[in-house]
């Protein structure tokens, strides 16, 4: 697949919310993904840790209201989306987290996410 195939997969499914389906089917077995300085999981390596902080992150939300995911912009073998989740979290009430996602790609397959937020909204 090219970069801008992935890219357009990764968003339908991100927007059915099918984001371990989107992991299994799109991320390279030795992936990694980097969340901001002073996330709980900085730095994850690997296609089964990467699927567990999913997991992780999941199970402390309570109600998911809406999933918004823009479309991709590419560049070569990097794409990258905004994504806004509105959700209510098990122990911090409903809170709206805006995040820049980008990606690397690699032989068809994605072998990095980073996800850039402000801390503490």
């Amino acid at each position: 697949m090219q970069t801008s195939e992935i890219a357009d997969r990764l968003v339908a499914l991100c927007r059915a919310g099918e984001f371990e389906q989107a992991q299994t089917e799109l991320y390279a077995d030795d992936a990694v993904s980097i969340e901001p300085e002073g996330a709980p999981a900085e730095v994850v390596e690997g296609l089964d840790a990467i699927r567990e902080k999913g997991r992780q992150f999941m199970s402390a939300i309570e109600t998911v209201h809406a999933i918004t995911v823009s479309d991709p912009l590419v560049a070569g073998d990097y794409f990258s989306v905004t994504m806004t989740l509105d959700t209510t979290m098990k122990d911090r009430g409903r809170s709206v987290m805006e995040e820049i996602c980008v990606y690397g790609v690699e032989d068809g397959k994605i072998v990095s996410e980073q996800f850039f937020y402000s801390m503490g909204e």
